[in-house]
């Protein structure tokens, strides 16, 4: 990796229900695989595969290490617990590792870990079992969005200090906690329809006024003797947003809020959706601000303006195209060494590229070679919302009705051809986004309950940071 970068630690909506730390797909939900592997990659491996070195050895063991930070409910986090994740936090945001900084850190990584204990001893409570398998996908996911080799993150987080230990508690956690939200969540009842037409009736009588799409990182305050903690972190996160650290690693990172697993991403919301402090906030900012630390209730919040429209008009471009996906029979490992199938699944995406023009023949060819049961009408696509950058630049750009290239993932190849391209009015929400949003209400009010609930019943024994 260049000098300078950082890791790409980012949450995205996943298998278990609601999100998962794991890579980037940013046409997922309808139906669209987006691969970060080039053709070239697949098809040309090295005529001789370097042998993997073992990681480096890690900093020798410092008796201070094992110094007791915290016993939650009998569990003990030690200070090398924390030392391993603020120099996870450092790497994976691109926080300048000063000391004075990495202390400042200390007390909100302190508990951030407690609140991990809490919830991990919740899920146990509930009996509930994240496989290994889950844990290993996030971390493949985590090294494909990187471009690193099988293997490679173990030794980069190695070669900075980092216990691998430390990824895989903290992955486990979020997996945990999203299966508990999600039993308590089905406990409590799902989204009627009659929720969706009040909030459908209430976007309508509000049409004309401006809405904002907010990210948030919440810092909680659940006493009010760590204020001034709360506060010192607040704005040492600040500072490193303003200096270039990404808003949505660090809110994956550190935000107490079900969205930080999204990146912290609210999504379009109203002022009366808002706190008041921070409504009268974001009337104010330009887009692409972060604000300063905000009090509200429960503790400080941090604003980034991503966006502002008018409710119920706003213009974008939206696309329809037809795809076909090729799966490779295994998973690809290593895109230098791929198996002979995943070559003949190559060559056979390059068959598809000669012969195959426009949406028609794109559709007639996919439903007479079904290789896979994603769509092979994946439904309309805002092009405002795609992700990468160069995959939403691509389907900006290619001819209507001319294939792309193969787009290669880890599960299969992907050939898509664009039908049409208009401008049309997205500000209007669908049946889908009102429902995706009130879930997402009351998820986070249910993560928020749940872990007052558990902080209260708990035996916690805060000593000092571990120093």
């Amino acid at each position: 990796m260049p000098a300078g970068s950082h890791l790409i630690f980012r949450p995205v909506r996943g298998r278990r229900g609601w999100s998962i730390l794991a890579v980037a797909a940013a046409l997922a939900a309808q139906g669209v695989v987006a691969g970060g592997v080039t053709p070239r990659a697949l098809a040309a491996p090295p005529a001789h595969a370097a042998m993997a070195k073992p990681p480096a050895a890690g900093p020798q063991a410092n008796p201070d290490a094992m110094r007791i930070a915290a016993v939650v409910n009998g569990d003990v986090i030690t200070s090398s617990d924390i030392d391993n994740r603020t120099r996870l936090f450092a790497l994976s945001t691109g926080v300048r590792p000063a000391p004075e900084i990495m202390a400042r850190l200390r007390p909100q990584i302190l508990r951030q870990l407690v609140d991990e204990r809490l919830r991990m001893q919740e899920a146990q409570r509930r009996k509930i079992v994240i496989q290994d398998k889950d844990i290993a996908d996030a971390i493949h996911d985590i090294e494909q969005r990187n471009g690193m080799p099988s293997g490679a993150l173990r030794a980069k987080l190695a070669s900075d200090g980092v216990g691998f230990r430390t990824l895989i508690d903290q992955i486990r956690a979020q997996l945990a906690w999203t299966e508990v939200l999600r039993q308590q969540l089905a406990e409590k009842g799902n989204i009627t329809p009659a929720d969706i037409a009040d909030r459908q009736k209430m976007l309508a009588q509000m049409a004309g006024q401006p809405q904002f799409r907010i990210g948030e990182i919440f810092i909680p305050i659940d006493d009010p003797a760590n204020a001034a903690d709360a506060q010192r972190f607040a704005e040492t996160v600040i500072n490193e947003l303003r200096s270039g650290a990404a808003f949505p690693i660090v809110a994956a990172e550190f935000s107490q809020t079900q969205d930080a697993l999204e990146g912290g991403d609210s999504g379009w919301v109203q002022t009366n959706q808002l706190d008041p402090a921070v409504a009268t906030l974001v009337t104010e900012m330009p887009v692409g601000a972060i604000s300063n630390p905000v009090r509200v209730p429960g503790g400080i919040q941090i604003v980034q303006m991503r966006g502002k429209r008018v409710l119920g008009r706003d213009m974008g471009t939206v696309l329809t195209a037809r795809q076909a996906f090729l799966p490779f029979s295994s998973p690809l490992v290593d895109p230098r060494a791929p198996t002979d199938q995943q070559r003949d699944t190559l060559n056979k995406a390059r068959d598809i590229i000669r012969t195959v023009n426009g949406c028609d023949a794109m559709e007639q060819y996919a439903k007479s070679n079904k290789f896979d049961s994603r769509p092979v009408d994946p439904g309309e696509i805002t092009l405002e919302g795609v992700n990468p950058p160069a995959f939403r630049s691509l389907l900006a750009s290619i001819p209507i009705g001319k294939p792309t290239e193969p787009l290669v993932s880890r599960d299969g190849i992907l050939v898509m051809v664009v039908c049409s391209r208009q401008e049309k009015n997205i500000a209007v929400a669908s049946t889908e986004e009102i429902q995706r949003s009130l879930i997402t209400e009351r998820v986070e009010l249910l993560s928020r309950q749940a872990m007052r609930d558990l902080r209260r019943q708990s035996n916690i024994d805060l000593r000092g940071n571990g120093v």
